[in-house]
């Protein structure tokens, strides 16, 4: 069985995209504290409304979907032929859905930028960190994607 001191060790870069991520969550927010109402533009309440309300749909169906992308991407791991090792498939696996995950918290920024107040900027904020924190990289998929891949792909 492999050991647990490998799997990290390969899962090292991995982490390392989490952390840019996180850190590019809290860059928004700081940018928004930071320059406050100049980096604002002030649309109308209706239309920001309209705007926002589309995100949160956004959002809402970006959870499911990033969800089913991965697991769909994760099976692709382990059944694709190639000489592309398991640690650049799970890689190419943890960077879509990170991507994806943060772009909830671009929309955050956004509404920000429309005129929004900080509320709105905390709650995309707070579902990208949890986006994040469940689409982590896991010791466990990469295991599998190892287990079934011949050895030359390892």
């Amino acid at each position: 069985m492999l050991e647990n001191k490998s799997l990290k060790s390969d899962l090292t870069f991995h982490w390392l995209i989490v952390y840019m991520m996180l850190f590019m969550l809290i860059g928004y927010n700081l940018i928004c504290h930071l320059l406050g109402s100049e980096i604002q533009i002030n649309i109308a309440e209706d239309l920001r409304v309209l705007i926002r309300s589309i995100f949160y749909v956004i959002a809402i169906i970006l959870f499911p979907l990033v969800n089913l992308i991965r697991h769909i991407l994760l099976r692709l791991n382990q059944t694709m032929p190639g000489d592309n090792p398991a640690k650049n498939r799970y890689l190419v696996t943890t960077i879509v859905t990170l991507v994806l995950i943060e772009s909830v918290g671009v929309l955050g920024f956004i509404m920000f930028i429309l005129g929004d107040e900080f509320n709105t900027l905390y709650i995309f904020t707070t579902l990208a960190v949890l986006g994040l924190f469940l689409h982590r990289p896991r010791e466990e998929e990469y295991r599998q994607i190892i287990e079934a891949l011949p050895i030359k792909n390892l």
